[in-house]
C-alpha cells in the first residue's frame, strides 16, 4: 500500500471518530432528545439542585414526559426555581411530588415526578409545592465525617 493510500484511510478513520465523538457528545448532552408536543410549564421551588441543567428530562415511571426549561434564583426566596414544560398528554394531580435523582455513570440529573392523588390537576403556571432536593455528595461526606470526628472513643 502506497503512502497516499495509507493517509487516506487513516484520514477516513480520524473523521469517522470524531463524528463519533460528537454524536455521543449531543447524546449526553441532551440535544438531541427533543420528541415533545404541546407543553404546559409548571414551576419548582429548591433550596439546592446540584448539577441540574436547563434541557434536562423530566421523567415520571422512568418515561420522559417533559423537560426543564429555564432555572433561575429567587433573591426574595433564595431558593433556586425551575420550570419544567411538560408534554399536554400527560396530566398530573396537584400535589404531585418532583424530586431530583442522578442517573447513570455520568451523574446526569433529572427530575422525577411522582403523582399525588388529587382530583385537580396542574395548568399552566401552577407551582409543584412539594420538592426534593439534589443529594449532595460532598455534603453526605462530610457530615458522615463530622459524625465520626465528634464520637467518643470507644474503650
Amino acid at each position: 500500500m502506497d503512502k497516499t493510500t495509507l493517509d487516506i484511510w487513516v484520514g477516513l478513520f480520524v473523521a469517522i471518530g470524531i463524528a463519533a465523538l460528537m454524536g455521543l457528545a449531543t447524546k449526553v448532552g441532551n440535544l438531541t432528545s427533543n420528541s415533545l408536543g404541546e407543553t404546559y410549564a409548571v414551576t419548582a421551588n429548591y433550596e439546592n439542585i446540584g448539577g441540574l441543567k436547563p434541557r434536562a428530562p423530566v421523567k415520571s415511571s422512568g418515561v420522559v414526559v417533559g423537560s426543564i426549561d429555564n432555572i433561575k434564583f429567587d433573591t426574595k426566596t433564595y431558593q433556586a426555581v425551575v420550570t419544567l414544560k411538560i408534554d399536554k398528554r400527560y396530566p398530573f394531580p396537584k400535589d404531585t411530588f418532583a424530586n431530583i435523582y442522578t442517573s447513570g455513570l455520568l451523574g446526569e440529573q433529572y427530575i422525577s415526578l411522582e403523582a399525588g392523588g388529587d382530583d385537580q390537576f396542574l395548568k399552566e403556571g401552577d407551582r409543584i409545592s412539594k420538592t426534593q432536593d439534589a443529594v449532595v455528595l460532598e455534603k453526605l461526606i462530610s457530615q458522615f465525617l463530622y459524625n465520626k470526628a465528634t464520637e467518643e472513643p470507644k474503650k
